[in-house]
């Protein structure tokens, strides 16, 4: 009788979400590596979609991690003991932002963070109408969901929120749909599933007029952008803005779950009555994840892996040429590389995944199938990150011929 494979049950019980998981089983990983139960190695250069800002399991994250697990784990339901991991990190995270952005609600995902943020923004201003962009995703819960702007992903979910305006992203026209009934307008500063799509400071700037003028709350989903990944520890830091509630979560544990939104202490103590404990949860700022989370600040900071992205970010803009690639745009080191089609796109993935003696993995854009995402590690090195191309380029070749 044959022994059932970790491939064999994660078909059999682990629910999918696709019929063509990439279905890579990896042993460990290492700074921008993944090691596979094969003896495979990959170049991880998506940082598990925005998330190992600092590499895999970082020597500084982890000491946090077990210092931390040898004090306590889980105490109590949020917000009601002193817990010096979230504390710490409360104040670290303020440190980094404008006095106004100075109060945080720690939740477990980044979904999680902007539920928190449409019920704040309806709360505080009283009104229902909530602003987001066509081509943004904030997430897959059913609010977050609603704020999603493409339908294919929201038609078989229906009915939704109501009280949902979308407008184009970087027009200027639809910006005066933003009005007196509005009680947010959420954004993404950097269009991420979009494919990466940059702003101009003069687009974000009217937007913050916009919502000052007429009481609306901005809110800027900073969810993959935060933490380094733009060449600044927060992208809308470059664009001369600053929110009413900025949200984050992804880069911001080092490989932990964790996120948060974050605003003035006057808008959130909206939760405080009518009703009494006005948002709750229950794991959100788990202490392990808040440690982890302050150690993976603290090693943005002092290493100072922002100052490093941009440079790192043209470097491969520069060693992805080839007639096949129609562009490269983005900021930092969140790119997108631009093909003709998903159709090209997909088996040049397939085919740098599958390199030997090492693998690239890469990935598409949700709502851009023909743009390859690129978002390593920070603290990926010019050596590592000509390896790659050099990979990348290969497929593109074989592919291309």
């Amino acid at each position: 009788m044959h022994a059932v494979t970790h491939r064999q049950l994660f078909f059999q019980h682990v629910a999918q979400t696709s019929d063509f998981p990439l279905a890579l089983e990896i042993d460990r990983a290492e700074g921008i590596y993944l090691h596979g139960s094969g003896g495979q190695r990959y170049i991880d250069l998506i940082s598990g979609i925005g998330v190992s800002n600092v590499g895999h399991r970082h020597p500084h994250v982890l000491e946090a991690i077990h210092s931390q697990l040898d004090k306590y784990m889980h105490l109590m339901v949020y917000g009601e003991y002193v817990q010096t991991p979230q504390t710490q990190l409360a104040h670290a995270l303020s440190q980094t932002l404008p006095p106004t952005l100075d109060n945080v609600y720690f939740t477990n995902s980044g979904t999680e963070a902007v539920e928190g943020a449409m019920k704040l923004a309806k709360r505080y201003t009283g009104r229902t109408e909530i602003i987001s962009c066509f081509n943004a995703y904030h997430g897959s819960t059913q609010g977050a969901l609603s704020l999603s702007g493409d339908e294919n992903f929201k038609r078989n979910y229906r009915p939704l929120l109501p009280g949902i305006r979308h407008i184009r992203a970087r027009n200027w026209n639809d910006i005066e749909q933003i009005s007196e009934r509005t009680a947010a307008v959420i954004m993404e500063v950097i269009a991420g599933e979009a494919g990466v799509r940059v702003p101009d400071a003069t687009y974000l700037q009217a937007v913050r007029q916009r919502c000052t003028e007429v009481g609306a709350l901005l809110i800027f989903d900073e969810i993959q952008t935060g933490f380094g990944r733009t060449a600044t520890f927060w992208a809308f830091e470059s664009f001369d803005v600053v929110p009413d509630v900025l949200l984050c979560a992804k880069g911001m544990g080092g490989g932990m779950p964790i996120g948060a939104f974050i605003s003035s202490a006057e808008i959130m103590g909206v939760f405080k009555n009518n009703p009494i404990l006005g948002h709750i949860t229950t794991f959100g700022g788990h202490p392990v994840s808040a440690a982890a989370s302050l150690a993976t600040l603290q090693v943005i900071q002092n290493e100072k892996l922002y100052e490093q992205a941009e440079a790192k970010g043209q470097l491969f803009r520069q060693l992805l040429k080839h007639p096949a690639i129609r562009e490269v745009r983005g900021k930092g080191l969140m790119l997108a590389v631009e093909f003709d089609s998903f159709d090209v796109l997909k088996p040049i993935i397939d085919h740098a995944i599958d390199s030997n003696p090492v693998g690239v993995i890469t990935d598409w854009f949700l709502f851009c199938d023909n743009s390859m995402r690129i978002a390593p590690p920070l603290i990926i090195t010019e050596e590592q990150i000509r390896e790659a191309c050099s990979v990348i380029l290969e497929a593109v070749d074989t592919l291309s011929n």
